[in-house]
């Protein structure tokens, strides 16, 4: 027995003290007199912060009078970006499949900012069909549309297919944001300047498109592999997407915004083991960025005046980085954007509207 009991007691303390960090930093979360940032803030001492959890959006811009439409908007990532923009002066619409969860979210927002420019709307990027309502809704009803956050997304779910038969990861992360954003680049264009942010994953450089297979339709399905997929689709989009729209006025970014305590999660299985739960859950809740401090990165590629002519770029956090070779493949790039268009059913004219531009020799 004795020889067990200095590595028990080792691993006592090991998670003893990640407990004690947890309660402790869960008291310092609930200080009443201080902002969502500002509780992330004292949980890591600032350096320890920036380097793991990442810092706050260094611009101070304000953005009243502009439209801004966050998909996926009624928690998580997408919740704190609309509650940022919101809090800046935009006319936020909240797009999401939920409309109950949406409803209270967009109410929260308006309450917690004094802002009442913060609507719900009904999207449901698991079905071309609501994808095309909500556009035509947006394009009849809003005079412009200044910033486009398309930051809903699934993860590592089990082999579900979205209603139009799409693998749904790939479906939800890459196709239905590659039609609902063709369908309001003429509102995008019109208000120009104007900005379109695609949350992609660092998860993108483990991924590969297989244009035999998109849909995972013949392969034994791989639910971290289609994630991967999907999010180097997602950074493949904004290259091409950025090459097309050269001289509208309107660029378009994608971005890595970290690895944050949301609902994303759900399915990766960690929740669902009482060890992993109980011994690493503590460690993983200090180290993980809050939704506030996630959402920092779309705040800063929306609003940030020193960005205004960035286009076609990865950014991980708050810094500009270089992604995956293959995200940067302007032949796949091509190939992915002809193919999604054709799998969405892409309007001939919605695609000739987005000037095309020579690949460079």
């Amino acid at each position: 027995m004795n020889r067990y009991l200095l590595p028990l007691s080792a691993l006592g303390t090991v998670v003893g003290g990640a407990v004690l960090l947890n309660f402790r930093g869960r008291i310092w979360l609930c200080h009443p007199g201080w902002s969502a940032v500002a509780r992330s803030r004292q949980l890591c001492p600032p350096g320890f912060r920036d380097n793991v959890a990442g810092g706050v959006c260094p611009s101070k811009a304000t953005i009243p009078g502009k439209t801004v439409i966050v998909t996926g908007a009624n928690t998580g990532i997408g919740k704190q970006t609309a509650f940022e923009l919101a809090k800046r002066g935009g006319n936020v619409i909240l797009a999401c499949r939920d409309m109950e969860k949406c409803e209270a979210a967009a109410r929260a927002i308006r309450r917690e900012t004094l802002n009442h420019h913060v609507n719900a709307r009904h999207l449901d990027l698991a079905s071309l069909k609501s994808i095309r309502e909500f556009a035509a809704k947006i394009s009849e009803e809003e005079e412009r549309v200044d910033i486009l956050v398309n930051n809903a997304a699934v993860m590592r779910c089990p082999h579900w297919t979205t209603e139009d038969g799409f693998e749904m990861q790939f479906g939800v992360n890459h196709l239905g944001h590659f039609l609902l954003t063709n369908l309001l680049l003429d509102k995008l264009k019109a208000s120009a300047p104007s900005r379109i942010i695609n949350l992609s994953s660092l998860a993108h450089i483990a991924g590969h498109i297989d244009f035999d297979d998109l849909n995972w339709q013949t392969r034994k399905y791989d639910p971290k592999a289609a994630y991967s997929q999907s999010k180097l689709a997602v950074v493949l989009f904004t290259k091409e997407l950025s090459r097309r729209l050269q001289g509208s006025g309107v660029t378009v970014n994608a971005l890595h915004p970290g690895v944050a305590r949301t609902e994303l999660g759900r399915h990766t299985g960690i929740h669902g083991s009482t060890f992993s739960s109980t011994t690493l859950g503590p460690i993983f809740w200090l180290l993980v960025k809050s939704p506030e401090l996630a959402a920092q990165p779309s705040t800063y590629l929306a609003v940030a005046e020193e960005l205004a002519d960035v286009s076609g770029k990865y950014f991980d956090g708050l810094k500009q980085k270089a992604p995956a070779p293959e995200a940067e493949d302007e032949e796949v790039a091509r190939r992915l954007w002809a193919e999604s268009a054709r799998l969405v059913g892409l309007e001939a004219s919605h695609v000739s509207s987005v000037r095309e531009q020579p690949l460079p020799r």
